[in-house]
């Protein structure tokens, strides 16, 4: 019987513990704060865990914004760490994930099969979310054009986080 109340006990408190964490990210939601963004579940799928761009990646630049005047600016200091460590070769990890999955996807040009191909939500409305992360300026309405967007931009800011990424990947 001892071992039955304790038992309780553990579950009791175990109960109470799940619920205040539940509570903290209720709370997180609640305040708009994205708990893992797209973006960053696509950097987790793609790069170890270690790398740099997943212990603290790199702010996402806004494409739209013009580049910096002075070339021999300071990089951005959040961006060193990724740029310090070996670069993910992208192409590679992609076509292993491709090489151990029965479906045939087209992830070199599609943002719907390189979301489906990571296992993520590749619905119209993660893709608008995706394109909100990345600062797409266009019409979410025309999605044709956000998919080309969105692909290049995803490209794009793995290379930027550290990736390896060919030219023929990336637009």
């Amino acid at each position: 019987m001892a071992l039955n109340v304790s038992g309780t006990c553990l579950a009791r408190r175990l109960h109470e513990a799940a619920n205040a964490l539940l509570h903290n990210v209720v709370d997180y939601v609640d305040q708009g704060t994205n708990i893992m963004s797209i973006f960053g579940t696509i950097l987790s799928k793609i790069f170890p865990s270690s790398h740099p761009a997943i212990t603290a990646p790199a702010p996402v630049a806004d494409p739209a914004a013009p580049p910096a005047a002075d070339a021999s600016a300071a990089p951005d200091a959040a961006a060193a760490p990724a740029a310090a460590a070996e670069p993910v070769d992208v192409e590679a990890v992609l076509t292993d994930m491709q090489a151990n999955t029965s479906e045939q996807l087209n992830w070199r040009t599609s943002i719907v099969d390189l979301m489906k191909l990571l296992g993520l939500d590749s619905s119209l409305g993660a893709r608008k979310e995706l394109a909100g992360e990345l600062h797409y300026s266009g019409d979410t309405d025309d999605s044709a054009s956000m998919n080309i967007w969105l692909h290049k931009a995803v490209m794009e800011q793995l290379a930027a986080n550290g990736g390896k990424v060919p030219d023929s990947l990336k637009g």
